[in-house]
């Protein structure tokens, strides 16, 4: 899955990380990496929810 994230240098320093098509789904990094490291992070947490609010059943497997 591809999900546009848009990531933007804060004023206080480090960066904040968004995903435009996830409202609410944010997070922030002292570095790019760690932006983006955690914005995954909010991003599968976000999906997670989203779809056992929605009812769906969550089965991880391995390939």
């Amino acid at each position: 899955m591809k999900i546009k994230v848009v990531l933007e240098r804060a004023e206080e320093g480090g960066y904040t990380a968004y995903v435009p098509s996830l409202p609410g789904c944010i997070s922030e990094g002292d570095s790019k990496k760690e932006a983006l490291d955690n914005i995954r992070e909010a991003v599968e947490l976000y999906l997670e929810y989203t779809d056992k609010a929605e009812g769906k059943e969550i089965v991880e497997v391995a390939i």
